[in-house]
């Protein structure tokens, strides 16, 4: 059950780094990175999460805690190994939700397999984002020195470059340790770093070697603004209803979008018109052929006949194409073979002739910019006679996500990967069981993806990246091109391919580079050193699980799968689990252009809504775009967010992974569980005013012990599910109702009453009374099922506990064991049904004393002997 929404403010100060009361405690955070929190002093009367929270991440790092060298005393753990690598963030950006949701997810996962007492790894690391990052920096000289790029030249740049990301890359690392996220630091991993780099191009060369990596001249995406190809990740997909005017970069008035333009065709030969319509009519300077339905009775009779363009003398064959759609429109298609993705491919299967109009810049050839052609085109067919109509058109418009760029298709010469063995070999690994996908509802996704690849387009046109190791051989005739670690070994290969001295070769290497999915593609055995014979490859690889978004299952997760058994000849990973996409409340993909992102420390520490307007003003939102993503703010977040904390926030997204493919998140909700930390703290410190200073163990059990006891057993049990199917809603569940609605709501208040009705209290001294062994072990079992989701929160309460074994236990809970159900075998159906009935009798008795307003002194009564 999760926790009721609550929004009210909170009402409890926060903690600083520095001396603070609370209530009649003084504490103190340590403020040495490293040191251990104070945990001789008592808890503070009310829980704070900055100074729950504050401190235990330093010490778990410095004690080694995050490293699966700790507690291994030989190399072989008879408990396995656990390898996870972080889907590696861009160094531009900062963490929003969606990540949050990620780290909340691969921690939890990391934390329990490292309590269960494996040899646990999860590797941290930071992908160097070429296009990202190229326009962060390049923005970056034009605001502050007035230069482009190609005034400091490729060198120079990319220094820049370097020395932004060794000043500004780092605000990743410091949000997820935020998060609580126990990867493993020493081993962090930059795609740019030597050790990576070296991997990539090792990677290219056998690839190009062996005939998988080819050069070729197809349609790619082509933004304009940055003159790169983009992959499909990097393009967004913007739905018109119709009519929409939209900035486009380069062009001060508006560009119309989202109608269909039709105009005719004269029939060579004869006194007919094919009357065809397009979104793009300033692609017609490039139709090289009409297509109509082969099986249209309209067209029969100009089958094999030929239309003219109007602004030349080019003739254009009328060709039957079954892709056709015989119902929209007119029946017939303009064919435009270089500028539209199944053009192309009716181009190919009719050998029409491929007519490039616009150059790297979205200039025609004469100079003018393509959506100024648009205009001229249009008012060029008016005064031939040519145009017949405009009419709104719902559609969708390509954008690149990095530039806001118009994407445009354009046939450029670019490195591509050919994946169709590697893609039946990922296929084949999925349907044979040595591949697991969780949840099963992505396995169409994937067997669509894998079963109709097509090619990867690898080159970008950048400079920020790993430039491709190809050399083009420029005194030969044709166009060859050799691969190589450095251009002498290219030369040399070269010679010995066309049998002359390698002083007769001239080489020179290509500008591009690799699209950053490549080296991604490569991660988990290129962190370990690949391709060399390291320890941790042979110790970590193959890893795991492979744990994140299913939105990007065909962009790193297939790649992975592909290079890893092409490559290295096994598997990357055991298991891939998938989780759901964060939105915002109202069911909104969480997007910088909406200005609905939020960042998950806002969360953690709270922010006002001033501060989260402020955000925006920050942002590069259009003016107009801003003030709705003000509103929206305010609608949802009148009065700022509160402090949440960490653990609230992890525990929050963990319950929410139960909705699907999507989760719309409500940040408010997220304050419930900020309150059942609360409750957590309390039960704590009542608990341990309880215990007393001593207690031994007692073989003495009531039923509400028995019952207790019970409900904890069936908590671990849930938990340990939960765990192994990645069925975090079930773990959230159990947990919450073990500590809110059977320790605290029902354990814990028949204790307290029983003490309020005339219990008297046990000397310290004395030997422990039945139950408060059960208590202790409520709370040492229960603190430790909750550690996973809620590190910091469990290891401030149990490190105040006593222990069993004081000199032995393990110093921190995040390395204590995980409780399993063989240890904790207490749950009875029998004890359930006995304290059920208890239950009803004291719901009978409340009921009664409320009804006739008894109070809760005791009766003056005494016994009399009626025999």
């Amino acid at each position: 059950m999760e926790a009721k929404k609550k929004t009210q403010p909170l009402t409890e100060k926060k903690a600083k780094p520095e001396k603070k009361e609370l209530g009649v405690i003084t504490y103190s955070v340590p403020t040495a990175p490293g040191e251990k929190k104070d945990v001789i002093s008592p808890l503070p009367d009310s829980y704070s999460p900055q100074y729950v929270e504050a401190a235990w991440y330093s010490w778990w790092e410095k004690q080694g805690f995050f490293k699966p060298e700790y507690g291994v005393r030989n190399d072989q753990n008879p408990r396995g190994v656990f390898m996870m690598c972080i889907p590696p963030p861009n160094v531009t950006g900062s963490l929003h939700l969606g990540h949050a949701l990620t780290n909340a997810i691969q921690d939890s996962l990391t934390r329990w397999h490292r309590m269960l007492g494996e040899t646990t790894l999860w590797n941290p690391g930071c992908d160097h984002a070429g296009i990202a990052t190229q326009v962060v920096v390049e923005k970056k000289l034009k605001r502050e020195r007035g230069l482009s790029r190609h005034d400091l030249g490729r060198e120079n740049f990319i220094q820049e470059v370097w020395k932004w990301k060794n000043e500004k890359g780092d605000r990743i690392y410091h949000q997820l340790k935020k998060l609580g996220s126990s990867l493993d630091w020493d081993r962090a991993c930059f795609t740019m770093d030597p050790k990576l780099s070296y991997a990539v191009q090792e990677a290219f060369i056998r690839m190009h070697d062996e005939g998988v990596i080819y050069r070729s001249k197809r349609l790619v995406n082509w933004s304009c603004t940055l003159n790169s190809a983009i992959s499909d990740i990097e393009v967004d997909k913007k739905e018109l209803s119709g009519r929409t005017l939209l900035p486009v970069p380069g062009y001060k008035e508006k560009v119309e979008f989202g109608v269909l333009v039709s105009f005719a065709y004269k029939v060579d030969g004869s006194d007919e018109e094919v009357i065809v319509a397009t979104t793009r009519i300033e692609t017609m300077l490039g139709d090289s052929g009409v297509a109509v339905h082969p099986a249209d009775p309209r067209y029969q009779h100009l089958k094999g006949k030929m239309v003219l363009h109007p602004f030349c003398d080019r003739k254009m064959p009328i060709v039957s194409d079954e892709f056709v759609d015989m119902s929209f429109g007119t029946g017939a298609v303009k064919i435009t073979p270089a500028h539209d993705h199944n053009d192309y491919e009716v181009g190919e299967r009719h050998n029409l002739a491929f007519i490039n109009i616009l150059d790297e810049n979205g200039l025609l050839i004469n100079g003018m910019k393509r959506f100024e052609a648009r205009k001229a085109v249009l008012q060029a067919l008016m005064d031939k006679g040519h145009f017949k109509e405009i009419k709104d058109n719902p559609m969708v418009v390509p954008v690149c996500s990095r530039s806001k760029d118009i994407v445009e298709p354009l046939l450029k010469p670019q490195w591509y990967v050919n994946c169709t063995d590697m893609g039946k070999q990922a296929a084949d690994a999925v349907r044979e069981g040595r591949l697991k996908i969780i949840p099963d509802h992505h396995l169409k996704t994937w067997f669509n993806w894998m079963d109709n690849i097509r090619d990867w387009c690898i080159s970008r046109q950048l400079w920020w990246g790993h430039r491709i190791p190809a050399y083009f051989i420029t005194d030969m005739d044709g166009h060859y091109w050799m691969s190589g670690r450095s251009e002498e070994e290219a030369r040399e290969k070269a010679a010995k391919r066309f049998n002359v001295s390698a002083d007769k070769i001239t080489l020179r290497q290509d500008d591009d580079v690799l699209d950053t999915w490549f080296s991604s593609g490569i991660f988990p055995f290129s962190i370990f050193g690949w391709p060399n014979e390291t320890q941790d490859l042979n110790v970590f690889y193959p890893g795991t699980l492979l744990e994140t978004g299913h939105d990007i299952l065909f962009f790193w997760v297939a790649r992975m799968v592909m290079m890893g058994l092409k490559l290295t000849g096994k598997l990357p990973f055991k298991e891939v689990y998938l989780h759901a996409v964060v939105r915002d409340a109202h069911g909104r993909k969480m997007s910088k252009s909406l200005g609905n992102v939020i960042d998950p420390l806002d969360v953690i520490t709270g922010i006002s809504l001033e501060g989260l307007h402020a955000l925006l003003m920050d942002s590069n939102l259009d003016p107009v775009e801003v003030e709705k993503a003000k509103q929206g703010q305010a609608s949802d977040y009148p009065n700022g967010i509160p402090e949440c904390g960490t653990d609230a926030l992890r525990f929050a997204l963990c319950a929410y992974t139960g909705q699907g493919r999507d989760i719309n998140l409500d940040v408010n909700r997220i304050l419930g569980y900020r309150h059942f930390c609360n409750k957590l703290w309390n039960a704590v410190k009542f608990a341990m005013k309880t215990l007393g200073d001593n207690f031994v163990p007692s073989e003495k059990e009531s039923v509400s012990d028995r019952w207790i006891l019970s409900r904890l057993s069936a908590a671990v049990g849930l938990c340990d599910a939960g765990f192994k199917a990645y069925d975090f809603p079930t773990i959230t569940t159990a947990i919450y109702n073990f500590w809110l609605y059977e320790l605290c709501d029902v354990y814990l208040v028949r204790t307290f009453e029983t003490t309020e009705l005339g219990a008297k209290p046990v000397p310290s001294h004395s030997s422990c009374p039945p139950g408060k062994q059960t208590l202790y072990s409520c709370l040492d079992v229960g603190l430790r099922l909750l550690s996973p989701i809620m590190p910091f929160v469990s290891e401030e309460l149990y490190q105040r506990l006593p222990r069993r074994r004081p000199q032995s236990d393990p110093p921190s809970i995040s390395v204590t064991p995980y409780p399993n159900t063989e240890e904790f075998c207490w749950h009875s159906e029998e004890v359930d049904r006995d304290m059920e009935f208890v239950m009803t009798v004291i719901k009978t008795i409340r009921s009664l004393r409320a009804d006739y307003n008894l109070t809760k002194t005791r009766a003056d009564c005494k016994m009399t002997n009626t025999n």
